[in-house]
C-alpha cells in the first residue's frame, strides 16, 4: 500500500538530481538505463512534439483526439504545474500514486548502475523520461504522445523513433543552449524528425510525416532540409492543412480546419486564442497523419474530432480559476507566448481594468515581456515563485519600473500576498469601470502552476 510519504519519498529522490535547468547535453545515459530495461521506448509508436510554444497544448489535443479514435494513449509533457505526476498521463488521468511509486522503484536499480558507470549522473528529466517510457510500455499504450523538453537532437525524450513529428512555431528561447538564432535553434528541434526505422523483419517501417506549424523563414528552411534529408513527409500549415476560420464563442472559439484528409467545419474549441487555435489545426494534421488520412481516403470521423475538441483542457493556459472578480493563469514565459496570450486576452475578455501578477525566473527575456504585457495591463504587482531560477522579486520590480513607470508597479515578494494586492487593485477598480476588472497571473510555468494550487486550482 503507497502511502503519502512514499511519494513524497520519491519526489525527493528525484529532486535530488540535477534540475531542468542544468544540461550536459546527450543521450548516452538515458539510452544506457532504457538498454538495461529491455528498451521499453520501442513497444509502441510515438507522436513526438517539439518547438517553442504551444506544445503542452498541442500534446493535450493530440491525446485527446487520439482516445476519441478508441486508442490507448500515453502522454509525456513538461514541466508540471503543481504535481509531479501530471508528466505521465495515461487514458488522460495522471499516473497514479502507487504506479508512480512502482515504477520508480522499480527503475531505481539500473538508475543507479548508470549513475555509477558515469561522470555525470543522470538527471531528474532523464528519471522521469525512463518512467514514463517503462509506464507505457509495461500498461501497455497503443501510442505514446511525447513532448520534448527542450530543443530536440539531444533531448532525452529522443531516444524514440518518431512516426510523427510535430514541430509548433518555433522562436528565440533558451538561447544559451540551442543557439543565437531561429534558424539554428529549428536546426536543433528539427532532431525529432528521423528515417523510417525498419521493421522487426527488415521491412521499411511506414512513413515518418513531419508536421509543421507555421514558422519563420528561417526556421521552415531547417526544418524542411531535415524532413528532406531523412525522407521524410512533410505537411507543412498554411499549405497541406490550415485554419479556414475562426470565431470567439462563449467560453472559447469556433473554428474550421482544412485538415489533411478534408474539411473539418463547426468544431467548438474550448480554448482561448489564435494560438490555441492554430494547436488544434497542427494536432489535428498530427493525428491524420498518425492514422493515415489524406487527399486519397478522406477526412477521418469528423463527429469523433468534434467531441474530442470539445473535450480539450489546458489547464494554466488561459484558466480562469476566479470570478468577481475573475482570475486568470497563464504560463507564458517568453515574449512571443506573451504576446499570444495578450491578443487572446483583447479577443476574448472584455477587461475595462486589468491588473497583471509577473513572477519569473532567470534566463528569460523578461524586459521582453514586460514590454508586450505593459500595453494590456493598468497597474503591475510583481512577485517571486518558489523555483530554484526564480528571479528575485526586487530584481524583477526594478525591471517592470523601467517598462510600467514606478507609479504604475508594486512588489510583494510572496505570491499569496501578490494575489492579495492585484485583487484588491481589481475591485477597486470597479468603483471607476463599469464591471470588467481581472487580474491575469503569468511569467512563469511555476507561477501559474503555484497560483493555481493558491486559487484552488478551479473557479471560485
Amino acid at each position: 500500500m503507497t502511502t503519502s510519504r512514499d511519494e513524497a519519498r520519491v519526489e525527493a529522490e528525484l529532486l535530488a538530481r540535477w534540475p531542468e535547468s542544468r544540461l550536459e547535453p546527450s543521450l548516452t545515459r538515458i539510452s544506457a538505463v532504457l538498454d538495461l530495461l529491455g528498451s521499453p521506448h520501442k513497444a509502441f509508436p510515438v507522436i513526438q512534439v517539439t518547438g517553442t510554444n504551444g506544445k503542452t497544448s498541442t500534446a493535450r489535443m493530440v491525446d485527446e483526439l487520439l482516445r476519441g479514435f478508441g486508442l490507448r494513449v500515453g502522454r509525456f509533457t513538461s514541466p508540471h504545474l503543481e504535481s509531479v505526476r501530471e508528466r505521465i498521463v495515461v487514458d488522460g488521468r495522471p499516473i497514479h500514486a502507487e504506479r508512480f511509486v512502482e515504477v520508480h522503484d522499480d527503475i531505481a536499480p539500473y538508475v543507479q548502475m548508470v549513475d555509477g558507470s558515469s561522470d555525470v549522473p543522470m538527471s531528474f528529466f532523464e528519471v522521469m523520461v525512463a518512467m514514463a517510457y517503462a509506464a507505457f510500455a509495461e500498461t501497455p499504450v497503443d501510442v505514446a504522445v511525447v513532448e520534448v523538453g527542450m530543443g530536440g537532437t539531444w533531448d532525452a525524450t529522443n531516444v524514440v523513433d518518431a512516426r510523427v513529428a510535430v514541430v509548433t512555431p518555433v522562436s528565440m528561447d533558451h538561447a544559451e543552449y540551442l543557439g543565437p538564432d531561429v534558424a539554428t535553434i529549428a536546426a536543433e528541434k528539427a532532431g525529432i524528425i528521423k528515417p523510417a526505422p525498419p521493421t522487426e523483419d527488415g521491412v521499411p517501417g511506414p512513413d515518418v510525416v513531419a508536421v509543421l506549424a507555421h514558422q519563420p523563414a528561417g526556421a521552415l528552411e531547417a526544418l524542411v532540409r531535415r524532413a528532406v534529408e531523412v525522407d521524410a513527409t512533410v505537411a507543412r500549415e498554411g499549405t497541406e492543412f490550415g485554419l479556414l476560420e475562426r470565431r470567439v464563442a462563449v467560453g472559447g472559439q469556433q473554428i474550421r480546419i482544412q485538415g489533411l484528409g478534408g474539411e473539418y467545419p463547426e468544431v467548438y474549441l474550448p480554448l482561448f486564442g489564435a494560438h490555441q487555435a492554430q494547436n488544434a489545426t497542427v494536432a489535428l494534421a498530427a493525428v491524420e497523419a498518425f492514422l493515415g488520412a489524406g487527399a486519397a481516403s478522406g477526412p477521418v470521423d469528423p463527429e469523433v474530432v468534434r467531441e474530442a475538441f470539445a473535450a480539450v483542457r489546458s489547464p494554466g493556459r488561459l484558466e480562469r480559476v476566479r470570478s468577481s472578480p475573475s482570475v486568470l493563469v497563464d504560463a507564458a514565459h517568453n515574449p512571443a507566448g506573451m504576446r499570444a496570450t495578450v491578443e487572446a486576452v483583447r479577443e476574448s475578455f472584455d477587461f475595462t481594468r486589468l491588473v497583471g501578477v509577473v513572477g519569473c525566473v532567470r534566463g528569460k527575456d523578461v524586459a521582453g515581456m514586460l514590454a508586450e504585457l505593459e500595453p494590456l495591463c493598468a497597474e503591475l504587482v510583481v512577485t517571486q515563485n518558489t523555483s530554484p531560477r526564480a528571479m528575485p522579486a526586487d530584481e524583477l520590480g526594478a525591471l517592470a519600473v523601467d517598462v510600467f513607470g514606478a507609479d504604475r508597479v508594486s512588489v510583494h515578494p510572496q505570491l499569496f500576498d501578490a494575489l492579495e494586492a492585484a485583487i484588491e487593485l481589481a475591485e477597486a477598480g470597479r468603483d471607476h469601470a463599469l464591471g470588467g476588472s481581472g487580474v491575469l497571473v503569468t511569467g512563469s510555468v511555476v507561477t501559474a502552476g503555484e497560483a493555481r494550487t493558491l486559487m484552488g486550482g478551479k473557479k471560485k
